[in-house]
């Protein structure tokens, strides 16, 4: 299975990505949270952080990273993107935040209000943030990400376009194009279908990227399917299905065309692992490809490239 080095044989990757965590719920040691660097860069920006220290270590022992943790985890993650601020999204950050090294989260200005009133305050947790209830320690600094503008992330040669998504009405999660020269990495958080949502914030990021799936200069998508399609339309919570993801990304493949969809690679996150769950999620997905996506399901630890 070359996806688990690297993607694609023909071409040379233009992306390291790390999983840390990469569980929907229950599994407090492995929750979202995504290492992302340049090919061939130590400068890794941390996409969601629900699991941080746990991660890392997994990855050190499989030699995805060195060690030793602690000192990984402050000096090689340059900074944090967080998606939007449900616990299964900050708790690695919040709780690694008294050993981290200064630097910046980045986020709706929604999702870093959440971050700095609701958890940095004295009273949830340490204010590791710049405002607040005093003292303000400003170990980290809260940069708002205005949708669709481009944003240069500090200490790093990456961009980030940020997007909003539906996430159970009223909570908003982001989408984030993350760029490396010409190449790009497409990240969503939690989602909810725009059927089901009753919004059009999928189509209007399908449209944004289709371009770029047509022109091969997206490498892969990190999408979710929380559920088995069992799972109660009322009882989604904001999340995705995999034929509500399959049904997304046909969307996107009538934008961009089929062909380009093919041999897309699409990572997916946030499975929920219910019992059986995890397996029928698997299954229903493979079964159903019939855009002939490259699916990944990602492991704690596992170095991938793009």
């Amino acid at each position: 299975m070359c996806w688990l080095v690297v993607c694609s044989a023909a071409a040379q990757p233009s992306f390291t990505v790390i999983p840390l965590g990469v569980k929907g719920g229950l599994a407090e040691g492995n929750l979202s949270a995504y290492l992302v660097a340049p090919a061939g860069s130590a400068e890794y920006v941390c996409l969601d952080a629900g699991t941080v220290y746990s991660g890392v270590v997994r990855a050190v022992a499989r030699k995805a990273l060195p060690g030793p943790a602690a000192e990984t985890i402050r000096t090689r993650i340059k900074g944090y993107l967080v998606s939007h601020a449900h616990l299964d999204h900050v708790a690695g950050l919040l709780l690694n935040a008294p050993d981290d090294a200064p630097k910046s989260i980045y986020g709706l200005p929604g999702c870093l209000a959440t971050i700095q009133n609701d958890y940095f305050n004295w009273r949830a947790w340490p204010n590791f943030g710049p405002g607040g209830n005093p003292p303000a320690l400003g170990k980290y600094q809260l940069r708002e990400l205005p949708p669709g503008r481009e944003v240069l992330l500090e200490n790093t040669p990456l961009h980030v376009r940020s997007f909003v998504l539906s996430h159970g009405r009223p909570t908003q999660s982001a989408a984030f194009l993350v760029r490396s020269g010409s190449s790009y990495l497409l990240y969503l958080g939690d989602t909810g279908a725009d059927a089901v949502e009753q919004t059009d914030n999928l189509r209007r990021l399908w449209q944004a990227v289709a371009p770029l799936v047509k022109a091969r200069q997206l490498k892969a998508v990190f999408i979710e399917a929380s559920y088995a399609n069992s799972q109660p339309p009322a009882q989604l919570f904001g999340h995705l299905t995999p034929a509500l993801l399959l049904q997304e990304l046909g969307v996107l493949a009538q934008l961009a065309g089929p062909e380009a969809m093919r041999g897309l690679p699409v990572v997916v996150t946030h499975r929920k692992p219910t019992p059986g769950s995890e397996e029928a999620i698997r299954q229903e997905l493979t079964e159903a490809n019939t855009l002939q996506l490259r699916l990944i399901f990602p492991e704690q630890g596992q170095r991938l490239e793009f």
